[in-house]
């Protein structure tokens, strides 16, 4: 699919260790990058980098990118031509308990890696992961465009939508035309795959309660939703990354105007579902799998209507969605009852990336 794009590639990814950075390391692995990772160590209890065997595949930095000396040192070190930069404060009930880290994770961390390339002062492409949930939000249901006003009610979202303005500013005033690096930004939807272990989240205390033969709680089923698969956001990265680079090289300043914006990589209108939807189709698919509602008595604001409106990665970038709602939620089941019956879970990834891109 990407031919030679990523071939002997040093790409640099921030937040490595987690879900998506996991999955896109192996990814970039088997593409022939020269993958080198910045990440706190893994949560406990997520064990997708370890399962994955990633320590022998990625050149394996531990840090915290709030640490600026650090950040710097170890771009210094890795002299990446791409950068993938996913490290970040991910959950929006987390925020409300920590809201200045996660400000300080999302904003000034995407700074720290921003100034860090800045400072080394060659040829490089920055791929910036955000969240689908920059926009300002008023529940309306309309599909968010990429010049929607950013906003953000909850301490997550707004640090991201930060992090956005952090974004432009940076490429308005250092990476503008001519510069020797290309910034742009991606928003996805909410993700799902195999081996997301994180607290707080849908798919993951599905599991847990279902391999444990309990049913599953569910504190918001009438919440909606852009369901997708792991795979599809992170194609649309390398899509995004090789086209940059490769305008980057060539010189073209015409696609570069182009590329370096931001982006949404959003699924079909079918796949936003409400949590429902969603549980139903894991518990169908789980052997006895179940599920219960009841009042969650430490509720906070969240969403309840959320899509975006991936028109302009489809018109410019030749990315659409692969796989429909269902198949998405099958092959993450199906990856969670697999590892669980004693199958390598690498090995199965890297079967579920190829069959994703013969889809």
């Amino acid at each position: 699919m990407f031919g030679t794009d990523y071939q002997g590639r040093r790409v640099l990814i921030t937040g490595h260790t987690g879900f998506k950075g996991s999955w896109l390391a192996l990814w970039l692995h088997q593409l022939g990058a020269e993958v080198s990772g910045l990440s706190l160590p893994p949560e406990p209890g997520s064990v997708l980098f370890e399962a994955l065997k990633l320590e022998t595949k990625v050149r394996h930095h531990i840090g915290d990118i709030r640490d600026a000396a650090l950040v710097e040192r170890v771009v210094a070190e890795t002299q990446p031509e791409i950068v993938f930069h996913l490290a970040a404060q991910p959950l929006v009930r987390l925020s409300y308990q920590q809201p200045v880290e996660t400000w300080a994770t999302n904003v000034m961390g995407t700074i720290h890696v921003l100034e860090a390339v800045r400072k080394l002062g060659k040829p490089c492409t920055i791929v910036a992961i955000t969240t689908d949930k920059v926009y300002e939000n008023n529940d309306a249901g309309r599909a968010f465009a990429e010049t929607d006003p950013l906003g953000g009610h909850d301490p997550y979202s707004s640090s991201k939508a930060g992090a956005e303005i952090a974004i432009q500013s940076w490429r308005r005033s250092f990476f503008a035309q001519g510069s020797p690096i290309a910034l742009a930004s991606t928003r996805a939807g909410n993700v799902i795959g195999g081996g997301d272990f994180a607290a707080d989240r849908i798919v993951p205390d599905a599991i847990r309660a279902m391999s444990k033969g309990e049913s599953v709680w569910v504190r918001n089923p009438g919440s909606t939703r852009p369901w997708q698969h792991v795979l599809e956001p992170l194609f649309g990265y390398l899509i995004l990354g090789a086209q940059m680079d490769r305008a980057l090289r060539e010189g073209d300043q015409a696609r570069r105007a182009v590329l370096e914006s931001g982006w949404n990589f959003g699924p079909a209108l079918e796949s936003v579902r409400p949590v429902s939807d969603l549980i139903d189709l894991v518990t169908k698919r789980w052997p006895e799998g179940r599920w219960h509602h009841s009042a969650d008595t430490e509720a906070v604001h969240e969403a309840r209507l959320l899509a975006l409106d991936p028109s302009k990665a489809e018109r410019e970038l030749g990315w659409k969605p692969r796989w429909s709602f269902a198949q998405g939620v099958h092959t993450t089941v199906d990856w969670y009852h697999a590892v669980h019956q004693g199958a390598d879970p690498s090995a199965l990834s890297l079967q579920q990336i190829q069959s994703f891109l013969q889809s």
